[in-house]
């Protein structure tokens, strides 16, 4: 005779583990008629119905939580608090190490310090769970459980050493796969049939494993387990595509980096010193500086509009142009700048582009500068700090025909031209005017003895602009500034 199927109750698997705290089944001999009975099914069914309701509602609100962080950094500390939340755990940490080899490889903690995290990583992977995992196979575990380490008779001694000045005596590990879910076990044979379809062609990757940690002998229940196992999956999907934003953006600022120059020429009366912060998706911003016939130099600021792969490329274009033109006609920076709208105009006709070319004689200490459309440079001295008066024209690729006057910089021994893009005035978040007056109180602040060095002017002006990491911080505006002192 066939066993009797277990009710189902408005769709709810009734082979997942009933909750926790679901009471017991009713004693021998108890009446099963009374509906008030504590063992009739009725009781029963609403308890374990209960129990379901208060699991989802906690795991939506986790997660929840993750899915509005951002930063790979930020979801791993959630994913971290959230998970000792779940398991009862007070401390953790999660290693990150996609399968692909392609990197980021990371190890965050939530309660320790990277001295502990130190200290962990010099117990032999084999010897931990989480080793374990991230040297087989993509679905090779589900979690493991270490109850009571101290009671293990072949527990490393290194791992027994590195527990006791930690102060940790049990563990639970799972997972963190893409794909795949860390709760197999506690499924029905149909629904891991209808998950192996779902999953066919999308392939498992192993991201990492996050592992909890327990200061007295302990281990989840079952339940615990099933529903950090729930919340893993959804938080591995998480990170992955995090991950994907992460790459991109590397390479990204790759890509921009390494169009621009690795190096600044070494000329005979300045010093040259520069600051570069791109964009989340790589933006169109642009410095240059190249040594010209009769000991002079060419400087040169600019910003392609757009942003992404095409704004990159199309920087990279420009400059090079750029470059061509400051060669053959760098004393005239009007001819550079109108050469330069031309071939814009005529390749690239959907696209604009700002810009700022100086023709630098650093033996007399004149710069020769014309604009397009770009913000004014800014003078640092001693005795003035100001910023230098510019013909106001449109910017690249906007008119028929750019022509603007050039107007020349006479500068002092010890004075630092200041080159910059607008992205450093967008990324203040303040109004046009309240930028260039935050600009300028950062130039007059820079301290008496940074300014002998256009390096430490710059990088004071910047932190000073962008405080408390907004030159870092995610942003679709590129920075770019060029130091420019004179000996």
């Amino acid at each position: 005779m066939n066993a009797p199927h277990p009710p189902k109750v408005a769709g709810i698997d009734s082979t997942v583990p009933a909750p926790a705290h679901t009471v017991a089944p009713a004693a021998a001999g108890a009446s099963l008629h009374s509906p008030h009975s504590p063992g009739a099914p009725g009781a029963l069914l609403q308890d374990r119905l209960a129990g379901w309701v208060s699991d989802l509602t906690t795991l939506h609100e986790l997660t929840e939580r993750l899915a509005r962080t951002h930063g790979l950094a930020e979801a791993l500390q959630e994913l971290l608090r959230a998970g000792a939340a779940l398991v009862g755990a007070r401390r953790g940490f999660v290693v990150l190490e996609p399968g692909d080899g392609l990197g980021p490889d990371t190890t965050v903690g939530l309660g320790l310090a990277r001295a502990d995290l130190g200290h962990l990583e010099t117990v032999p992977r084999a010897c931990l769970p989480y080793g374990r995992i991230l040297a087989g196979p993509a679905d090779a575990e589900a979690g493991i459980a270490q109850p009571d380490l101290f009671a293990e008779e072949r527990l490393d001694p290194r791992h027994r050493e590195v527990a006791v000045r930690l102060g940790y005596a049990a563990s639970y590990t799972v997972p963190l796969h893409t794909g795949h879910p860390a709760h197999t076990a506690h499924r029905s044979e149909h629904a891991q049939h209808a998950q192996h379809i779902g999953d066919a062609g999308s392939g498992d990757e192993r991201l990492g494993a996050a592992v909890w940690l327990y200061d007295e002998p302990a281990e989840p229940a079952e339940r615990q387990r099933h529903l950090v196992g729930l919340y893993a999956r959804f938080a591995a999907e998480h990170l992955a595509r995090l991950l994907e934003v992460e790459r991109t953006r590397a390479c990204m600022t790759t890509l921009a980096e390494e169009l621009l120059p690795a190096r600044l020429p070494r000329v005979a009366g300045v010093q040259l010193a520069a600051r570069h912060r791109t964009g989340p998706r790589g933006g169109g911003d642009w410095f240059d500086a190249l040594p010209l016939p009769d000991a002079a130099v060419g400087l040169a600021v600019g910003s392609v509009t757009g942003s992404g792969p095409s704004a990159v490329a199309a920087m990279g274009r420009l400059r090079a142009s750029l470059r061509a033109y400051a060669v053959m006609e760098g004393e005239d920076p009007v001819a550079v700048l109108s050469d330069l709208e031309l071939l814009l105009r005529l390749t690239e006709p959907a696209r604009s582009a700002t810009a700022l070319f100086g023709y630098c004689e650093p033996a007399v200490r004149r710069i020769t500068l014309a604009g397009a459309g770009h913000t004014p440079p800014l003078l640092i001295g001693e005795r003035r700090t100001e910023f230098v008066e510019t013909s106001v024209s449109a910017p690249l690729g906007m008119l028929a025909c750019w022509e603007a006057p050039s107007v020349e910089v006479q500068a002092a021994a010890g004075e630092t031209v200041l080159l910059y893009t607008d992205g450093l005035l967008h990324r203040t978040g303040d109004s046009t005017d309240r930028a260039f007056a935050r600009l300028h109180a950062a130039a007059a602040g820079v301290p008496r003895t940074a300014r002998h060095e256009p390096d430490a002017v710059a990088e004071h002006v910047l932190r000073a602009v962008l405080p408390d990491g907004l030159d870092r911080a995610d942003s679709e505006e590129d920075v770019v500034l060029l130091a420019v002192r004179f000996e």
